[in-house]
């Protein structure tokens, strides 16, 4: 059970008075004995020192025989009442206004939580939009804090954070089980320069499954440097829905921008084929139980999954309410991109590469 702290009381005080300067114990017997741990009757004896001298002649009990007093000669001892006049000026000294307590700012930040936006991507963009505004400061660890503090518990902010708590991630993967997918291409085979995210045009792929008896899902492809997600609804998870979805995002995409896409190991990717050869954009598959190596489609799963929390149907949903989260997540600044929003990085390197290239948008049809 985690230890709650509390200051010392006036009793205990006077009883660390008596252990120490009468009984003669040391800080380890002290805390033993009041029930306090030894560094707290360390920093306590240490913040208590009372200076016997001819100009001091106040009472103290349990006073030393050998105590005597001069012009500042003797040396220091504890005292119980000059501990406890010190603790309560401490309690009644001034101290630095909350930040919080600023209204523009709290009013800012309520409206980015209510976003969805994550403490540290707060703190960032504060940075970026008010410049020349110190007390529109916040440090993400203050938030944290403000967030679980015992004044917000009413008002629930923590069920804008993405997690509770943080979780430890898979350091390797597991061995593969279940059947392999035709022609599959390992990720040890994808061209090196794609894992600097320097080049643009590199896609992970993934699928969002729905709750049951619905087997609708959601195709999801991201942009590994942009972190631009586009996002597409499938009858099922079958790989020939999902081939289809691939096209249908991808087509839209002038050939310079989509060079390849990575998918994990699920069997919607056995009809990768088609679309490689439709749009001349081969697929690189992730080793087993390694999410890690396509943490950026992960990253952008998870932020639909707030939206639509997993046992959420989307039979009842239109392609216009996904797009809508979809442009929602792309408009969201992110710390990765220097507190850029994946839509503006995403136009800026499309322009960089039409610039360069003179080649037109081709495709081939895909048919079942």
């Amino acid at each position: 059970m985690k230890k709650v702290y509390s200051h010392l009381s006036a009793e205990e005080r006077v009883r660390i008075d008596e252990l120490r300067n009468r009984d003669g114990l040391g800080v380890n017997e002290i805390a033993r004995r009041i029930g306090r741990d030894k560094s707290t009757i360390s920093r306590e004896l240490r913040r208590g020192l009372w200076f016997a001298s001819n100009e001091n002649d106040s009472y103290r009990p349990y006073r030393p025989k050998r105590l005597k007093t001069g012009a500042w000669t003797a040396r220091p001892f504890y005292s119980a009442m000059t501990a406890q006049r010190k603790a309560e000026t401490r309690a009644r000294r001034s101290r630095k206004p909350l930040r919080m307590a600023y209204d523009p700012l709290l009013s800012w930040v309520m409206d980015a939580l209510r976003k969805g936006w994550t403490p540290e991507r707060i703190e960032g963009r504060l940075k970026v939009q008010f410049p020349d505004d110190p007390r529109m400061r916040v440090s993400h660890e203050c938030l944290y804090r403000w967030i679980y503090a015992k004044p917000q518990q009413t008002l629930d902010l923590r069920q804008y954070l993405p997690r509770g708590k943080r979780r430890r991630t898979r350091a390797k993967g597991r061995g593969s089980k279940g059947p392999r997918i035709p022609m599959r291409v390992p990720i040890a085979d994808r061209p090196k320069r794609v894992d600097s995210r320097h080049e643009f045009g590199h896609f992970e792929s993934d699928t969002v499954i729905g709750t049951a008896p619905s087997k609708r899902c959601i195709d999801t492809q991201v942009e590994r440097k942009s972190r631009k997600l586009f996002a597409r609804f499938i009858p099922d998870k079958s790989a020939l829905a999902t081939a289809r979805a691939e096209y249908d995002i991808y087509s839209r995409i002038p050939a310079p921008a989509r060079i390849d896409r990575t998918w994990d190991n699920g069997t919607e990717s056995s009809c990768h084929l088609l679309v490689d050869e439709a749009l001349g954009m081969p697929a690189y598959y992730a080793d087993p139980y390694s999410s890690y190596q396509r943490g950026t489609n992960e990253n952008r799963n998870g932020r639909i999954r707030r939206y639509l929390p997993k046992g959420t149907s989307f039979d009842d949903m239109s392609d216009e309410d996904l797009q809508a989260i979809v442009q929602e997540i792309n408009d969201t600044p992110l710390k990765v991109l220097g507190w850029e929003t994946p839509n503006e990085v995403w136009y800026r390197e499309l322009g960089k590469v039409m610039s360069k290239t003179s080649h037109p948008k081709t495709s081939v049809a895909l048919t079942n």
